[in-house]
């Protein structure tokens, strides 16, 4: 890809759509979009914090760029010297810096290539659900778990870890029930693609947050719990990143979910008709089965007891310790039914590492 095309491709103007600022996210391995005006001279910028700030205020993915956007936007002058935009952004801890001409106008966006291609190792660890029974997948899930299931040539369960690999994680818990042994015979201590891995095993059904119980170490810092059988772009590092600067117990990562009413939805002050709204649209943060938690999150697990991942959290709610939800706008799919599975398989192309 030449340079014209990558930077075109990061670039929106204000009258464009939220939704085709996240793609030029995307198009940045998930860092910026540069937004210019009719004149291509830099109004304003939007980043991942900004896509999801703006979905935990109900903002519709069909909104204007122009409403979630920084105005002002940090940009460096054409013919900085390399070593003085490095400096820059270390001090703006980012890792990108748009270049402006003398009017403004966009010219360049600048990356800061070793920070890019150095991905810091992380000790967090990461817990994998991978004991579920599958039944809505059978005949598949007969032979094999559900998360082993191929998609894209492989096996979901390695996507997901490939996913966290490319992002630093390395630290694997992977909790077994149904055909547990098919997971370990594949895998072994994953050594072969990079990761430390170690299992437990549920004697019997404990439930996501139950599972946690077996852990035979407990966690010294935060660690991730994820669905085995989720494929997701989900930056991770960044959700570390939110989890650790809000000195939060629990995070829970959650995704957007539009519900469309295919009827005139009819509003009324008792009897009398107040107007009417043509198939209207919802939009709703639902839960995506990915979750970051400190170790105090785990005094709320009881022992050898079904328990639920909401339960944990509806627990730290009420005891009003520190709980925040992480909208994600990457590609995600939860494959638990045919119908997902037939959709992952087509959008393969789609579930490439986060970060790289």
């Amino acid at each position: 890809m030449t340079h014209s095309e990558l930077l075109g491709q990061v670039t929106c103007t204000v009258e464009d759509s939220i939704t085709q600022a996240i793609a030029c996210i995307e198009a940045s391995n998930g860092e910026i979009c540069l937004v210019v005006d009719s004149r291509r001279r830099l109004v304003g910028t939007v980043t991942d914090g900004d896509i999801r700030r703006a979905l935990l205020a109900g903002k519709p993915l069909e909104s204007a760029v122009s409403e979630v956007m920084n105005t002002k936007p940090r940009s460096s002058a054409q013919g900085t010297p390399a070593n003085t935009l490095q400096k820059l952004m270390r001090e703006q801890d980012v890792q990108q810096i748009p270049i402006v001409d003398g009017d403004g106008v966009l010219v360049d966006l600048v990356f800061d290539q070793d920070l890019v291609d150095m991905v810091p190792r992380q000790t967090n660890q990461v817990v994998i659900m991978a004991g579920g029974l599958g039944t809505r997948l059978r005949p598949l899930t007969e032979s094999v778990p559900k998360p082993m299931i191929e998609v894209g040539g492989q096996p979901i369960l390695k996507t997901v870890l490939e996913n966290f690999i490319g992002q630093g994680f390395h630290n694997f818990t992977i909790c077994l029930n149904y055909l547990g042994d098919v997971i370990v015979d594949y895998f072994g201590d994953g050594s072969a693609i990079g990761a430390d891995i170690t299992y437990v095993r549920e004697e019997k059904r404990l439930g996501t947050g139950g599972a946690l119980s077996l852990l035979p170490v407990r966690p010294t810092e935060a660690f991730f719990v994820i669905n085995g059988d989720i494929l997701t772009n989900t930056n991770f590092a960044k959700m570390r990143k939110f989890h650790l600067g809000n000195e939060l117990w629990g995070t829970m990562a959650v995704n957007n979910y539009t519900m469309s009413v295919p009827y005139g939805v009819i509003d009324t002050d008792g009897e009398r008709m107040t107007s009417i709204r043509e198939k209207p649209k919802y939009n709703y943060l639902v839960n995506a089965g990915i979750y970051m938690l400190s170790p105090e999150a785990l005094d709320y697990v009881p022992k050898d007891e079904f328990f639920d991942m909401p339960s944990l959290f509806m627990a730290m709610i009420k005891d009003e310790v520190a709980t925040n939800a992480f909208p994600i706008h990457e590609y995600w799919i939860d494959v638990g039914q045919p119908d997902d599975l037939m959709r992952a398989r087509q959008e393969v192309s789609r579930m490439v590492t986060a970060v790289k």
